[in-house]
């Protein structure tokens, strides 16, 4: 059974209720604040284009995911911790510089370190795990919970986010981050 969701957006993301791309499936090419209706579970994706990320809960909560274009013939590819795949957003691809400031305390408070590239240990550059907020003023970035980009995953926009929560978060651990660099 295939359901599409058409749009005039150059991006496209099929989820698969099956492992290797089998079983029902739903094209998608714009954001869904709740696939709940389209498919039960999300066990592969293929992205043909765009950059997306996929979010474990409606409404773009839980755990997030940033998938670009490829085939994930599994939920452990795209580092899920499930299969349930419940909203999605693409983003533009973003071709400018990238800068931003992390502090260890909320509000914007505490020692603060300005960032402009990737980051695989957090520790060993800022000496803090704990990051309460941020400022993003340049580019996408995303944080992971442990070094070396493993663990959850928080997609950031332009912006300041004056708690942990305000990515997504509960804990305000952050192992390392990346920018989000897009080509397409």
């Amino acid at each position: 059974m295939l359901h599409i969701h058409s749009c005039t957006t150059m991006g496209k993301i099929i989820f698969y209720e099956g492992r290797n791309f089998q079983g029902r499936h739903w094209e998608c090419s714009s954001d869904c604040m709740d696939t709940f209706r389209h498919f039960n579970c999300c066990n592969s994706i293929r992205v043909s284009g765009g950059h997306w990320v996929a979010y474990e809960k409606s409404h773009y909560m839980g755990y997030q995911y940033i998938i670009g274009p490829g085939e994930y013939p599994d939920y452990h590819s795209w580092m899920g911790f499930n299969n349930c795949v419940r909203s999605c957003q693409m983003y533009a691809p973003y071709r400018g510089s990238y800068k931003m400031r992390i502090y260890n305390r909320p509000d914007m408070m505490g020692h603060t370190m300005e960032f402009m590239d990737d980051c695989p240990n957090l520790y060993e550059r800022f000496r803090y795990r704990d990051i309460f907020s941020c400022n993003i003023t340049e580019g996408f970035w995303i944080f992971y919970e442990h070094p070396n980009y493993r663990g959850r995953q928080y997609f950031l926009r332009p912006g300041e986010y004056r708690a942990c929560g305000d990515w997504g978060c509960h804990n305000p651990m952050v192992g390392s981050f990346r920018r989000m660099r897009t080509v397409m």
